[in-house]
């Protein structure tokens, strides 16, 4: 069987089926669901009611056709900690769970923040670590500024708590709690926080109060029970209605969604309770979600909400990933850097065949609304990285080709919502790449052979663990290597 090659480019954010395991109808109607049964396990039963999107796979563009490929900025992280639970509950992924650019974000490639500046570019091109001098591997990353702890904006934080009887299962409200206590612990005096729960009906379970009240608070969140169906709607409009009456326009001023993603009760479905919720994100009040729970649980729901409230969007599986969102990387999970953040790749046709970018499917922008800025694009929160990969295609293989094209960041300034920045860097094929970038070739590649349900043209699981252990220097890349040594047994057992 032949091997696949393929080139990673970074670029800042980029189907319609909607494909459920045990899909409940009565949240979807209108949109035709495919129901697949998730794998048996000896160690699990299979979960039912997961709610993935299938937004299609890209295929490869001619460069002298369509030489530019444009996105918006996506920093979330979701596909890859559910991906993560599925394997090390004994199941395989759904391959409508997997979303590329998601894997690739989400383990930190080391890249050096700016000096002076809002981002860092970093651009790598060479031979493909799968078919050597056929395809090239293009990795185009970027890594936003650091903000230190003390030097974040003080916070206005709404939490919106999912407190339905689907929270109860498997203790998810308890790594609900655990996760708020984390934050907590890493607040300062001048932030302040409210809670919202919500089961048939919401209700404020606590003002705005200082994070000083650190006692009361932790009894507010210690007090948090399990009551009734599951009204979404109402418990974001009321965590809204919440956060605008305490909103500081210097402050961070941010609703945090804690949920499984099911909603039962009043607007169901999420472009629904969008529409409800969609100015609010004009008005500067941002929405971050945060989901919860194997079995019964919305991941179309939890991260188009995200992508829409202008937050992001990141899956809580365990308590460590709750240390990593919560307390380690609070001030990235917090504080923007940047709003709108769109990339323009633009490849020379001369020495460019043919291109096609892994993952961003959902992200996609038309090349006209690059520079338009009424056209979304993504938020950065501070000192977060983006990688995008391409696989790219020469004219003339082996050619030794320089400059294949450029790179182009645009985005507003958090400093100065009125001025919009450019950045631009050349794209130019060098020699061997680094270990960073063929590490992130090879997680792409375990997403891209899920999410095709086979090894992709004969690149098999060993050969993609092979890389990365290759290259794997970092705690976070070495448990990547174990998940891999899981997932092959996996693979074992389905043959």
């Amino acid at each position: 069987m032949k091997k696949s090659g393929w080139m990673l480019a970074l670029v800042l954010l980029g189907g319609t089926l909607i494909s459920a395991c045990g899909a409940d109808e009565d949240n979807y109607s209108g949109e035709r669901a495919a129901v697949k049964e998730p794998m048996e396990s000896a160690q699990e039963a299979p979960f039912d009611k997961m709610y993935f999107q299938d937004y299609g796979t890209n295929s490869f563009v001619s460069a002298d056709e369509a030489p530019l490929s444009t996105f918006a900025v996506d920093v979330d992280t979701g596909s890859y900690a559910i991906a993560r639970s599925y394997i090390e509950r004994g199941q395989w992924p759904p391959q409508e769970a997997i979303r590329v650019e998601e894997f690739v974000n989400a383990i930190d490639p080391g890249y050096k923040p700016p000096q002076n500046d809002t981002f860092a570019i970093h651009v790598e091109a060479g031979p493909s670590p799968w078919e050597g001098e056929e395809e090239l591997l293009v990795r185009i990353g970027i890594k936003g500024k650091e903000i230190s702890e003390e030097d974040r904006r003080a916070a206005n934080l709404v939490f919106v708590i999912d407190v339905s009887d689907s929270m109860d299962r498997d203790n998810r409200i308890d790594l609900v709690k655990e996760s708020l206590r984390l934050l907590l612990g890493q607040l300062r005096e001048e932030d302040r926080i409210g809670i919202v729960v919500y089961g048939t009906t919401a209700r404020e379970l606590i003002g705005m109060t200082s994070a000083e009240e650190r006692e009361l608070l932790m009894d507010a969140i210690g007090g948090i029970e399990i009551e009734g169906a599951t009204n979404m709607e109402e418990g974001l409009l009321l965590g809204y209605r919440m956060a605008e009456e305490a909103f500081e326009p210097n402050r961070i001023n941010r609703v945090i969604l804690c949920s499984d993603g099911v909603a039962n009760v009043g607007e169901t479905r999420h472009d629904g309770i969008l529409e409800r919720i969609g100015g609010y994100s004009e008005r500067e009040i941002y929405l971050s979600t945060f989901g919860f729970g194997m079995g019964n649980y919305n991941d179309v729901m939890m991260e188009q909400l995200a992508d829409r409230g202008n937050g992001v969007y990141a899956y809580i599986d365990d308590k460590k990933e709750a240390i990593k969102v919560f307390r380690d990387n609070l001030t990235g999970t917090l504080q923007t850097i940047a709003r709108d953040a769109k990339i323009q790749v633009e490849f020379d046709p001369g020495q460019i065949d043919s291109y096609r970018l892994l993952g961003y499917e959902n992200r996609a922008l038309s090349d006209a609304d690059f520079r338009n800025n009424r056209a979304d694009g993504g938020e950065v929160g501070s000192g977060h990285s983006v990688t995008a990969l391409y696989q790219v295609r020469l004219v003339e293989p082996g050619a030794d080709a320089g400059d294949i094209g450029h790179v182009t960041i645009r985005y507003r300034a958090e400093e100065d919502h009125r001025e919009v920045r450019e950045m631009v860097q050349s794209i130019r094929l060098a020699g061997e790449l680094s270990g960073s970038a063929r590490f992130q070739a090879a997680v792409a590649e375990f997403a891209i052979t899920m999410r095709t349900g086979e090894a992709r043209e004969g690149t098999e699981l060993q050969a993609i663990r092979k890389l990365a252990s290759k290259n794997a220097r970092t705690k976070e890349q070495k448990d990547f290597v174990e998940l891999m040594d899981r997932a092959i047994e996996l693979e074992r057992g389905r043959d």
